[in-house]
């Protein structure tokens, strides 16, 4: 994941504020318990995202204080949810590591050099995750290597690569509890993936041409790639909608007006922001702070926290 997954907090109410705020820290901690230091490092906001689509909707919303290891002399408020917030954390240090053995195959010099000191400080947390979840990291390996041969073969196809990425994302589901849950939180993910993986291929456009990098847009529409933003926006539309149509099966409980603000608010701003070209210029998640909310697309307000 690539970072695009996030709540527009700047629009949050106070309370939902305060659950995503509680969540993140709890992932934080959960990451630091099983994983060291290191580990925490790799924290963001779209594994936040997988722990709140992998939490019981009928369980309780404990919370207790802990001093945060960014800020020591500070307490924070940390959600106690150990099954989703470890399995999210599993997830994250299994993609981490996949996606720094991605760079350190296909990177530049310097990305190389820093990839491989980072995967040197995770190898030991990468082993361990990869014991726990076994099915997952077999599924995100083979998902990365039918990417890179789709690379290696520069498949002029938008649906391709997106659905690769996809399925790799999908596999997390297996974390499910019960089962019976499993299959609409597949599709979230699935769609989801789809999503972010053609939002970065925009984002990426412009540094991959110069760098002479693969990319499905340039692949598929060379030099008229801008031209076709159009057409881009409405794949990733009907994606957004069928995870929405997913996210509308479940009850989700106390999680659901935060999980429905990141599908209807939070990623439509995100889309809106990488078009527009804020997403890079202001640092991707410096916009979604409260003093800084990004416009949102025309039509779209905080009231649609709600099941479609």
């Amino acid at each position: 994941m690539f970072g695009y997954v996030r709540a527009v907090t700047a629009v949050l109410p106070p309370e939902e504020q305060a659950r995503y705020r509680a969540v993140y820290c709890g992932l934080c901690k959960t990451l630091g318990e099983r994983y060291g230091k290191a580990a925490q490092l790799t924290l963001n906001y779209d594994f936040v995202f997988l722990a709140l689509l992998l939490a019981p909707p009928e369980g309780e919303e404990e919370t207790a204080l802990f001093r945060c290891p960014a800020a020591p002399w500070k307490k924070k408020s940390v959600w106690l949810g150990d099954a989703a917030l470890e399995a999210a954390a599993d997830a994250t240090v299994i993609l981490v590591w996949w996606k720094l053995q991605d760079a350190i195959r296909d990177g530049g010099a310097g990305e190389k050099l820093k990839s491989r000191s980072v995967a040197l400080a995770l190898r030991r947390a990468y082993r361990a995750a990869a014991r726990r979840r076994p099915d997952f990291d077999r599924v995100v390996r083979t998902c990365l290597d039918e990417l890179h041969q789709l690379e290696e073969a520069n498949t002029p196809s938008l649906d391709r690569p997106a659905d690769a990425f996809a399925r790799l994302l999908q596999a997390a589901a297996i974390a499910v509890s019960p089962a019976a849950r499993q299959s609409a939180v597949a599709q979230i993910l699935y769609h989801v993936g789809r999503w972010i993986y053609l939002a970065d291929a925009w984002d990426d456009l412009a540094e991959d041409r110069e760098a002479g990098n693969y990319n499905p847009l340039l692949a598929r529409y060379g030099d008229q790639a801008e031209q076709h933003q159009a057409a881009l926006r409405e794949t990733m539309h009907v994606s957004l909608g069928l995870a929405n149509t997913a996210y509308a099966l479940l009850d989700w409980g106390v999680w659901e007006p935060l999980l429905g603000h990141i599908l209807t608010i939070g990623l439509p701003a995100v889309e809106e922001a990488v078009f527009t070209g804020q997403w890079k210029q202001a640092k991707h998640p410096r916009l979604f702070q409260r003093d800084q909310a990004p416009a949102l697309p025309a039509g779209e307000t905080d009231k649609e926290n709600k099941k479609l």
